[in-house]
């Protein structure tokens, strides 16, 4: 016995699809700049800066090209600042002209 649908249900989708991309989109389409771009950002953070700093350190915003990140302990915070050309390089290498210009980092998640 076959089951009817109602006539105000589509077909169902065989997989479920990512919201992440979706959003980006989104929020470009709004005006909200650079709401996606940190968006982006946060998407590819661990490719960008490897596992060791993405599990101490995540992006939470951006003002301008100025990336704010919150960082897990002060040692770390110090650590980062120091290691900051290197990041912002592999931000450039990740996003090209899209990278951020400038890293501010607070401790707190």
């Amino acid at each position: 016995m076959s089951r009817r649908r109602g006539p105000n249900r589509g077909p169902r989708k065989s997989r479920p699809e990512a919201v992440g991309p979706l959003i980006a989109q989104v929020l470009k389409d709004l005006g909200a700049t650079d709401g996606a771009r940190v968006l982006e950002i946060s998407q590819r953070w661990e490719e960008a800066v490897g596992p060791e700093v993405a599990r101490h350190c995540s992006p939470t915003g951006l003002r301008g090209s100025v990336l704010e990140a919150s960082v897990d302990s002060s040692v770390w915070c110090q650590q980062l600042q120091l290691q900051t050309p290197a990041i912002l390089a592999a931000l450039r290498a990740t996003f090209g002209e899209a990278a951020p210009s400038e890293l501010w980092f607070r401790v707190g998640r």
